[in-house]
């Protein structure tokens, strides 16, 4: 009996998700949030039934109460973001956070099955940072002078960068965590939100030569530090970002192509200079063949994603623990063995819906400055999926980058809690701008064919 209630299971859960995910891009077919409250009542629906089918196939397996303690404390937190967001903030965009509990909901429940003790610790990590970035779609919305304040961005940047390549211990040949107490964090994850900060503070206004010059040394000086402390992973982000800034700014195709260009220099120089950057590279060409040594983790990894084929083998039925780190770095190939490369497929759309939509937002701002925050994070947040993803999947060669809300780690949950709060933020404040309030000026009462009935209706309905 068990074993058909897991069967049922994974075949509706599979089902749930893809049409789930179906519903995050058919929003696009409307053009206010009005029209889509049916669309995101939907996917609030396939997203609890998701989340209950997962830990009744938990329970199944081994009939451990503490399945169902832990699906209720966390469906109520989630259910608790879901509800504070849509209250405290109604004018927010609901596919935003729909999306963002859905991942949430995702990483705890692999989390759970990787292991119960690490998914609860995730639960407390999102809950706190989820109650401390609340007030950020507030700040965003409110202040518009975020701007001015450039070269505090880029003070505050360079000095944490710095802060990790003295102080920081060397971990699998990188410097990347600092300590604190018993607390742990990786500073250049929040670095990347005051990095996209600082790059449209600087090119917003200005663009000139001059402009681009003091915007290359700044966003160099970053990657040369992230590249100084190995971590080769955030330098690529931090300057994938940078080029796509600079290219919306400036509309520039020369200094886009100069840019790719000196990126194709220094990773080759990368590839000569360090080590690990080498082992990664062997362990991409040939995993078969370096199966004891290098490439160990990535052929685990194609194991489970063969292992799991197109609809997966059931919550509990594989082994993702033979796959190194695959709580954090390769917690998609667990999906994949456990959920099927369908659900896996249907993440990816997710997570590019959520793209989608952080560019759609950026597209409607005048403000260069605004325009170039939303920009810059959204390409920040869509370049970590495919760098996570694509080294999972033998893409390309691992860097060692989370799966943002899905994977286990407490900075990275934090730091994308609030890039999802700005551009949040950046969108409450666009559709404030759009109903401001019509006034009638002394030239409308000066047209010849005047239209009193015309007028006072513009007038309410603005109002």
């Amino acid at each position: 009996m068990d074993r058909i209630l897991i069967e049922i299971c994974r075949y509706l859960i599979i089902i749930c998700m893809s049409v789930y995910t179906i519903q995050c891009f058919a929003v696009f077919r409307f053009s206010n949030e009005y029209d889509r409250k049916g669309i995101y009542l939907r996917q609030n629906f396939f997203m609890v039934a998701i989340h209950f089918m997962s830990f009744l196939s938990l329970y199944a397996q081994d009939g451990d109460i503490k399945y169902f303690k832990a699906y209720l404390i966390q469906q109520i937190g989630v259910l608790i973001i879901l509800a504070a967001y849509k209250t405290v903030y109604p004018r927010s965009n609901s596919l935003i956070i729909n999306n963002m509990c859905m991942l949430l909901t995702i990483g705890l429940i692999i989390l759970t099955r990787i292991s119960y003790a690490k998914a609860m610790r995730q639960f407390y990590i999102i809950m706190g940072s989820a109650a401390v970035t609340f007030i950020v779609p507030f700040i965003i919305s409110r202040i518009r002078f975020f701007e001015k304040f450039k070269w505090i961005y880029v003070a505050a940047g360079l000095g944490s960068l710095v802060a990790v390549l003295m102080f920081s211990a060397v971990v699998n040949g990188s410097k990347l965590n600092i300590n604190i107490a018993s607390y742990t964090f990786q500073p250049s994850e929040y670095v990347k939100i005051i990095f996209v900060f600082a790059i449209a503070s600087i090119l917003a206004r200005n663009h000139q030569f001059k402009d681009v010059i003091i915007s290359a040394v700044v966003a160099g000086i970053h990657i040369m530090i992230l590249v100084l402390s190995k971590d080769l992973g955030s330098a690529i982000i931090f300057f994938v970002v940078y080029i796509s800034m600079l290219y919306a700014a400036t509309r520039n195709v020369v200094y886009f192509l100069a840019g790719f260009a000196g990126g194709g220099i220094a990773s080759v120089a990368g590839y000569k200079l360090f080590r690990h950057v080498r082992v990664r590279v062997t362990a991409f060409l040939d995993p078969m063949g370096t199966i004891t040594n290098e490439g160990y983790q990535i052929a685990q990894s194609l194991f489970a994603i063969g292992t799991g084929g197109w609809l997966g083998m059931g919550l509990g039925e594989g082994a993702p623990n033979n796959i190194p780190v695959v709580a954090a770095d390769f917690v998609f190939a667990a999906i994949c063995e456990e959920l099927g490369v369908v659900f896996g497929m249907c993440l990816i759309l997710l997570c590019l819906s959520c793209f989608v939509m952080f560019m759609n937002i950026s597209m409607k701002f005048e403000d260069p400055f605004f325009k170039l925050v939303a920009l810059g994070l959204s390409v920040a947040y869509i370049f970590q999926v495919f760098l996570t993803i694509g080294g999972v999947i033998k893409f390309i060669p691992l860097t060692g980058v989370t799966l943002p809300f899905v994977s286990y780690g407490g900075t990275s949950v934090a730091v994308t809690f609030c890039v999802f709060a700005v551009i949040q933020g950046l969108y409450i404040a666009k559709g404030r701008d759009n109903k401001k309030p019509y006034v009638p000026t002394p030239d409308d009462f000066k047209t010849e064919n005047l239209n009193i009935v015309d007028l006072e209706r513009e007038l309410n309905d603005n109002v």
